[in-house]
């Protein structure tokens, strides 16, 4: 059994900017909607999964909010364009064949954490499509991230990769589980979560070193650099309240359970919304799936 845990907002922002310029014939932009839909299909075609949840961010936690104001404050604004879209893709995911999940003042990581350990203990494989630096703390025997990024392809050739222990190891310089002891260091940038003027290699070489960020804090004298002990001497309350931030609240309560998330299109209205998107080759796939699916459309659509 393999669970697929989609980050939605990642997948909308990156399809918005990696496709330009398109709409259909009444102007509405649909480019999102567009690279959003036909990523989630070729997830499927890759991964073929039985379980499947796109997640969303639903405003920020209060207690990240509490230990610091300005988290998350530096990320831009929705295009305008995008808003639209945004709310069409939420209704055209459950014809896809994903359950939508979110909870008020929750972020979509939390939510991933949450379901992955879940799953975990029950045995499932889980498959996280995520560009978020958090989520690979939870990589391990029965948890992977799923990327089309060049730079993390075996071959050129490959049309996607799945991240395990040892492709993120080498890709972090550190076993997953330190990964947030990382970025407590080393600060986040696309978070507004400040570093303390040590980069990523340094911090995950100390933690080799030292085997963690506790064991690293009480032995700060071993450490061999002067001006890298004067930094964490100076910030360690910082780094302290960093680790809190980055680290994954999975003690929600699953809001839907694990075997309601089965995969299942739903091809007549499916096939009306992409219809008025007017995206004729992803149209005519779709149909042909049905077909194939024995969903009975194809008389209705004259095929």
């Amino acid at each position: 059994m393999k669970l697929l845990l989609i980050d939605g907002h990642y997948y909308v922002y990156r399809s918005f900017f990696a496709i330009q310029n398109l709409s259909n014939s009444r102007g509405e932009p649909t480019n999102a909607i567009f690279g959003f839909t036909k990523t989630l299909r070729l997830m499927l075609k890759h991964l073929q999964p039985e379980l499947g949840a796109v997640l969303w961010d639903e405003g920020l936690p209060q207690k990240r909010m509490e230990l610091q104001p300005a988290y998350k404050e530096t990320r831009k604004e929705m295009p305008k364009t995008m808003i639209p879209q945004l709310d069409f893709i939420q209704k055209l995911t459950p014809l896809l064949g994903f359950k939508n999940i979110s909870l008020p003042n929750t972020e979509a990581d939390d939510l991933m954490g949450c379901y992955t350990l879940a799953a975990s203990q029950r045995k499932i494989d889980v498959v996280l499509a995520t560009n978020d630096k958090d989520l690979f703390q939870l990589v391990g025997p029965c948890v992977k991230v799923y990327t089309t990024a060049k730079a993390d392809l075996a071959s050129p050739k490959d049309a996607f990769a799945l991240l395990g222990e040892a492709e993120v190891t080498a890709k972090w310089d550190i076993e997953p589980k330190l990964i947030g002891d990382v970025l407590a260091i080393a600060g986040d940038s696309v978070d507004n979560i400040p570093g303390v003027g040590i980069g990523r290699k340094t911090a995950a070489a100390l933690l080799r070193e030292h085997g963690g960020l506790d064991s690293l804090l009480a032995n700060i004298d071993q450490v061999k650099s002067q001006r890298t002990r004067e930094k964490l001497l100076n910030a360690r309350d910082q780094i302290l309240q960093n680790r809190k931030m980055v680290e994954l609240d999975c003690d929600t309560k699953l809001p839907v359970p694990i075997d309601d998330l089965r995969i299942k299109p739903d091809y007549p209205p499916l096939i009306t919304a992409l219809e008025k998107c007017e995206f004729k080759s992803l149209l005519q796939e779709v149909r042909e799936e049905a077909g194939r699916a024995g969903t009975g459309i194809q008389s209705e659509l004259g095929l």
